[in-house]
């Protein structure tokens, strides 16, 4: 017998379903059955393409039995199985990321803890929530000798030699006392109809009948993806949908699509409700599983959709494709490729239909995957009208709810020539923004865009059926030309003045007719990022960028401006204008490069107001 420790994550998750609260604690039974079948799957995918195994008498099943006396589960199926390598880092550790971030948001709290894992099924760890001991037995095709992996959560597992006819895994579950209900028959049947009747293998249940040991099947195992939408209700397509998620929630939406013809092929998808946790890591794991007439090929290709659509679940089945396809061809292939667009179209369109019949639904759809279709701007050229109806925004008129593009459209003024919008890292610091203030007293409506990825994104888009988008923070906005002449003229020596006091810490120094209220605010020349851009490349790794410095608009009208020009006092210049920068640079969220210094002229300048 050889003893291992428990990756510390692992010892975390245990803890958390041994003391766990969850009240659904059935899904270990369909996370068990889940992983038989992937088993299966790919057991069956080398029966069909690898020389090695394509002799191998082979009969896929899943099988169920009890022992009432000794309180045992037995999960048992033939699939591809696991040598002791296997055992150890499939049991021991942790590989999957989507399962570290999991174990990363574990608080310590067993009520809220437990929460979590109707969010994120964990997989085989689900068992301990019903076994004081679990025992494998596994044997791994084209291999002649079986192993036991045996533990008690704790710590520690062990590994011995063990006996096992033909490949595939047991799994033996003692269970505790208080969960000897997943004994009972009709338990197991029950879950089985719910969670596991559509996977692709049979499920058996051996029990005894006049003393011999006999097997019922138990679920249809009718690759539920492949029946006809008739066939399936929408508890069906819920339940599926939990099986290979993963999840306890509903699916948000499913999109069932049977196309015929000169291009043959079967596609489910699901929008969760819930954002999956690896969902912001590059190393998120696809949602996909892709099939061949039905046989399991992958389900780690990433790119059967593109990156903004990884949030979606589901299954894609082809007739046109050999069974032994590489990877490499499967990345250009054009049958892929013509399913790869298609999917996408309807993917989008009926998200674009959910937002017309059920906005609430959309919403918080959007809330939670928003951010990621928005990604799609970047890449996504064949349907980027169509991803571009999909985004909703905030903005000065909207009230904290969110408007699409056709409403901001449909409110423009009469002579509005662009949608202009104002992005910064904070939705309040914009809304008191004072570059708004010319244009909520011309009554005109501004997006409020506060998310990274916004400073990159939204200029992309360029324009919204043909009307053009344009950021009021860059220094080429439209004013009032010949006003504007004249103030230049009266006020130039105090913008040179003020330039001269400042130039280490700004491009240029002007005045604007923009601001109403306020006496100054920041821009940015038109050819350079502004902060919000320049925040998310230094994100991006883009840690070398030279220093690009804001233009200081200054209001005439305001009376600091107004007395200062009309006394000609410029000696208080020197220092009034760090100060009317950093009052700047607070107003558009930025952070002042010295506090202290702030703050100490603040305090003489309300000295000398007493």
């Amino acid at each position: 017998m050889s003893k291992y420790e428990f990756q510390t994550e692992v010892s975390d998750l245990l803890n958390l379903m041994i003391h766990s609260l969850y009240s659904h604690k059935e899904i270990f039974l369909r996370e068990l059955i889940s992983n038989a079948s992937d088993a299966l799957d790919k057991l069956n995918y080398l029966t069909l393409t690898d020389d090695e195994f394509k002799s191998l008498q082979y009969n896929p099943k899943i099988t169920l039995s009890v022992d009432d006396e000794k309180k045992i589960l037995t999960v048992s199926d033939n699939g591809i199985g696991m040598d002791k390598d296997d055992l150890i880092n499939n049991l021991g550790t942790i590989a999957k990321s989507g399962t570290k971030s999991f174990v990363q948001q574990l608080s310590g709290d067993a009520k809220k803890d437990s929460s979590l894992i109707g969010q994120f099924g964990v997989g085989f760890y689900a068992a301990f929530m019903v076994a004081k001991k679990i025992d494998v037995i596994s044997k791994k095709a084209g291999t002649e000798s079986a192993h036991k992996w045996s533990s008690s959560a704790g710590s520690e597992f062990s590994i011995t030699d063990a006996k096992r006819q033909e490949q595939g895994t047991t799994i033996i579950l003692h269970l505790r006392k208080d969960d000897e209900e997943f004994l009972q028959e009709y338990r197991l049947k029950q879950i089985i109809e719910k969670y596991s009747n559509h996977i692709p293998f049979p499920i058996f249940l051996e029990k005894m009948e006049d003393d011999k040991p006999v097997e019922e099947q138990i679920n249809k195992a009718s690759a539920l993806w492949r029946l006809s939408k008739n066939d399936i209700s929408e508890d069906e397509y819920k339940d599926f949908y939990k099986t290979i998620s993963h999840d306890s929630e509903d699916p948000l939406l499913y999109i069932h699509t049977k196309a015929e013809g000169t291009l043959e092929y079967s596609t489910l998808f699901y929008i969760p409700k819930t954002a999956p946790m690896d969902l912001f890591r590059v190393d998120y794991e696809s949602g996909i599983k892709l099939y061949v007439k039905r046989v399991f090929i992958s389900d780690d290709d990433k790119e059967l959709l593109p990156t903004y659509l990884r949030f979606v679940k589901g299954i894609v089945d082809v007739e046109d494709l050999p069974l032994n396809v590489s990877r490499e061809i499967l990345q250009q292939n054009v049958v892929l490729s013509k399913v790869k667009k298609a999917s996408v179209k309807k993917i989008l369109s009926e998200l674009k239909k959910l937002k017309t019949k059920d906005s609430a639904a959309y919403l918080d759809f959007y809330k939670t995957f928003g951010r990621v279709l928005k990604e799609g701007i970047m890449s996504e050229f064949d349907n980027k009208d169509l991803l571009l109806d999909l985004l909703m925004f905030k903005s000065t008129k909207s009230n904290d709810e969110y408007i699409d593009l056709a409403t901001y459209k449909e409110r423009m003024q009469e002579e509005q020539k662009e949608i202009f919008y104002l992005v910064g890292e904070d939705a309040n610091m914009l809304k008191h923004s004072p570059l708004l203030e010319s244009y909520k007293e011309k009554d005109i409506e501004v997006l409020l865009l506060d998310e990274e990825v916004d400073s990159i994104v939204i200029p992309n888009i360029g324009a919204y059926k043909e009307v053009p988008l344009a950021a009021i923070n860059h220094a080429d906005m439209e004013e009032d030309k010949d006003l504007l002449k004249e103030q230049e003229e009266n006020f130039k020596e105090l913008t040179l003045k003020l330039k001269e006091a400042l130039k280490d810490n700004v491009k240029d120094v002007k005045v604007t007719g923009r601001l109403k209220s306020s006496p100054s605010c920041l821009v940015y020349d038109k050819n350079d990022p502004d902060f919000a851009m320049q925040q998310m490349l230094k994100q991006m790794g883009q840690t070398e960028m030279p220093d690009i410095k804001p233009i200081l608009e200054i209001n005439p009208e305001h009376p600091i401006f107004a007395k200062l020009n009309a006394s000609k006092d410029f000696n208080k210049l020197t220092e009034l204008s760090t100060v009317l920068l950093d009052l700047a640079k607070l107003n558009e969220g930025m952070k002042i490069d010295d506090a202290f210094d702030f703050s100490e002229k603040i305090t003489k300048l309300i000295e000398k107001s007493i």
